[in-house]
């Protein structure tokens, strides 16, 4: 990825007053249209966040606690920096191809009673404000153990959420939680005790009544720190960070985090619009962020088909994985995924002869890992070959000679540093060995994709293969697909396993959990749902059981974009996005309403007189038509309930 940087130092137009009560900074971003105020009182440290002049969040607290010192109290400012930010970058792996970040950033230095120093960075673009902690080293301390950060996001009372709720350690499916798999609760009410009572995964998002949204998150979390979450909220509207529940990763290492000194906090986020459309076009997990280390070679992205989905461990032999090659092939697909037990249920000799086979037919081969052998009770193998440097280092030499393309991690233990290390090393080896890698059962990616070449996506949502597990999740299957991109895919790529076209989960499409959306709708969120490799659910079964329009356009649909623009929609309704690769436009919509429901789309965006569009008829089935477009480029776009629609146009 090239990187150009150009960081303009300068003065910007700063408020500063200081009296005996209060000393007071603020930073708005380059249109002057979102605020930051930060405030001393009584020596504790808030913020304050304002859009169009109107409050965002209320008086929030800022700072850090551990057992060397208090960096939240008896504070005073003893100077201030500031500098303006130009940078261009290019990454492949997000929503938009070629980002130019623009913002003001404010530094101010703050000092305790025993002379400790805590930094406060804001950094504030139109529409996103980023905030991290710097800890000078001040005297012999070399480290600076966190037990608290005061961190918190304090909402105007009429605010309402859209949360999931964190899960308790070594609970769920062979205690493999905490895992990012938890349902949202749509316009709650703030202060309502969630599912665990211990608070809240990233990213969270906002409703501020008329005012509009707030999406929070975290950036920039490597091996240096744990993965924080939104804590327990009051009834008043107070969130704060919190850390990993002491029981995660099997309690094996510290819950709260240390940092050598001098040091960073990771970046904490918050996207702040009028209207949904900023929180679905960010781009500041990865603004903020730096690559970590330079990809060894020049990684593909794409397609690939995966039996196991549908065709669950069955399918884990030899001759089903051959037929998924032949799928992929059919298809034009780059990759095809082989999940767990191929290490007994295939073996490492018969894996070097499907790669070979694959090579034939042009698909890569990737294969699915074991994250551990300790910290959860998951059975499936391959196991202890990626937790340890030795093994790892290892088996992905024998990748690497084979050519495997990549592997997918599953099973992760929780946020700790310790696990965040983890991850850390199994990408950074990984690269060193040509491999991509795509984690489940895992946290969320905080800003990887552009910190770490080889990284892929996560899964950290309730997935597809909850399709095939129960009824439910097909019964509220648009549901949620309509949140995603407003929170969970808004901030990292999300490896969610979209298009099932089967109408009943099973191998032969006659039995198991019923499908309740429709085919379009399938369709559309191969581009609603972004990751840079998409791992499918088409089956073989499909090409003949389908129409010939929906098998052609899931053999060029593309799963990388140059530029990604919000057109409508709410949370939990109804969603509408429209993606461009190359000269090409795909606009998705799905409905999750009870109801049809006919919106009105205007696409500026498009320069063509004609477009492609794919929707259901009256009877739920998927219809292919060519419309020429108004002069003033608008359509009407009829959604069935659990229906979608799909626009292709240049």
């Amino acid at each position: 990825m090239n990187t150009m940087k150009r960081i303009l130092l300068g003065c910007l137009a700063l408020s500063i007053f200081s009296n005996a009560f209060a000393q007071d900074l603020s930073i708005s971003g380059p249109d002057k249209k979102l605020r930051v105020d930060v405030s001393l009182d009584t020596g504790k440290l808030y913020y304050q966040v304002f859009l169009d002049g109107k409050q965002m969040l209320e008086k929030s607290p800022l700072g850090l606690k551990g057992p060397q010192g208090d960096l939240s109290v008896k504070l005073h400012l003893v100077g201030n920096e500031s500098r303006k930010i130009e940078e261009t970058y290019e990454e492949l792996k997000i929503k938009k191809s070629k980002v130019q970040y623009q913002a003001n950033e404010l530094i101010g230095r703050f000092e305790n009673e025993a002379k400790q120093k805590l930094d406060v960075i804001f950094r504030v673009s139109n529409n996103d404000i980023a905030f991290r902690y710097h800890v000078p080293q001040v005297g012999e301390p070399a480290n600076f153990i966190i037990e608290e950060e005061v961190s918190g996001y304090k909402f105007p009372s009429f605010t309402t959420t859209f949360l999931t709720p964190q899960a308790t350690p070594m609970i769920g499916w062979m205690k493999t939680k905490p895992s990012y798999e938890e349902e949202y609760n749509p316009d709650q009410a703030m202060g309502v005790p969630s599912k665990y009572g211990v608070g809240y995964t990233f990213p969270a998002l906002f409703h501020v009544g008329d005012q509009g949204w707030v999406l929070l998150s975290e950036t920039g979390v490597d091996a240096l720190y744990c993965g924080s979450k939104l804590s327990e909220g009051s009834k008043d509207g107070l969130y704060k960070i919190a850390f990993p529940e002491s029981g995660e990763n099997n309690g094996i290492g510290r819950a709260n985090p240390t940092i050598g000194l001098p040091g960073y906090t990771p970046w904490r986020t918050l996207t702040v619009g009028s209207n949904l459309k900023p929180i679905v076009e960010t781009t500041v997990p990865f603004d903020v962020v730096e690559p970590k280390y330079k990809a060894s070679k020049n990684y593909s992205f794409g397609r690939s088909t995966w039996s196991w989905l549908e065709w669950q461990d069955g399918s884990i032999n030899f001759e089903d994985q051959k037929k998924f090659v032949d799928l992929s092939a059919a298809m034009g697909y780059e990759f095809v995924l082989v999940d767990n037990w191929w290490d007994t249920r295939i073996g490492h000799q018969k894996i070097e002869e499907l790669v070979a086979y694959g090579k034939e037919k042009n698909v890569g081969i990737c294969l699915w890992y074991n994250s551990n052998g300790f910290w959860n009770d998951a059975p499936q193998g391959p196991k202890n070959r990626m937790n340890t440097a030795t093994e790892r280092k290892k088996e992905m030499a024998w990748m690497q000679r084979l050519g495997i393309k990549g592997i997918k991690v599953d099973f992760f233990g929780g946020d700790k540093q310790e696990t965040l290390k983890l991850y850390e090393d199994i990408l950074s080896d990984a690269n060193d060995h040509g491999l991509v890698v795509i984690f489940h059962g895992c946290t969320l990616p905080r800003g990887w994709e552009r910190m770490y070449p080889n990284f892929v996506g996560s899964e950290a949502v309730l997935a597809s293969e909850n399709l095939i597990f129960t009824q439910h999740a097909n019964d509220t299957e648009a549901f949620n697909a309509s949140l995603h991109p407003f929170i969970r895919n808004a901030v990292a790529s999300m490896d969610f396993g979209p298009v099932l076209l089967n109408k009943q989960h099973n191998r032969e499409n006659s039995g198991g959990t019923i499908r309740k959306t429709t085919e379009t709708f399938q369709l559309a969120t191969a581009v609603l749902f972004q990751t840079p490799v998409q791992n499918f659910g088409i089956t073989p079964n499909n090409l003949t059981e389908m129409p010939g329009h929906v098998i052609d356009f899931m053999k060029q649909v593309p799963t990388t974009w140059d530029e990604t623009l919000f057109i409508d929609g709410y949370p939990g309704k109804y969603a509408v996005l429209a993606r461009r690769h190359g000269d090409t436009w795909y606009i998705a919509g799905i409905n999750a309403e009870e109801k049809e429901k006919t919106i009105h789309v205007s696409l500026p965006m498009l320069s063509g007189n004609t477009i492609v569009v794919y929707s259901d008829d009256k009877s739920r089935n998927p219809k292919k038509e060519e419309i020429k477009l108004s002069k003033n480029k608008t359509i009407k776009l009829t959604l069935q309930s659990g229906g979608g629609t799909i626009i292709v146009g240049q």
